[in-house]
């Protein structure tokens, strides 16, 4: 009835030849989970933020775009940090919108808008 059980001397050894196996036992799963989050989580969504930056310099007048919020429209405008976008016109005046660059979700293919 005692919870207190006996304990065992180990010879110098064998504690550490042993304590360096579970050492390894317990490290390399950790690598190898480490290993497959960079390639299939965290590589992956630093190739699409730098497709994005790219793209997002690259905006210039007269592209056709849709943006994060699902607005499409021709770009009529753009300065370092933002774009003017115009979504519409109403009785011949433009409809327009300022947004980040990075609001930019992607670039239409010219005469997008034609079509919609």
């Amino acid at each position: 009835m005692f919870f207190i059980s006996d304990a065992m001397a180990q010879t110098a050894g064998g504690a550490a030849a042993g304590g360096l196996n579970g050492f390894l036992v317990q490290i390399v799963p950790i690598i190898l989970i480490f290993v497959v989050f960079w390639f299939f989580l965290i590589r992956p969504q630093q190739k699409r933020q730098k497709e994005h930056q790219k793209m997002c310099e690259q905006l210039g007048k007269g592209d056709e775009v849709l943006t994060v919020g699902g607005m499409a429209g021709r770009i009529v405008e753009t300065s370092e940090q933002y774009i003017v976008i115009q979504i519409s016109s109403v009785e011949g005046k433009p409809v327009t919108l300022t947004l980040q660059r990075a609001a930019v979700q992607t670039v239409l293919p010219k005469g997008t808008l034609k079509s919609l």
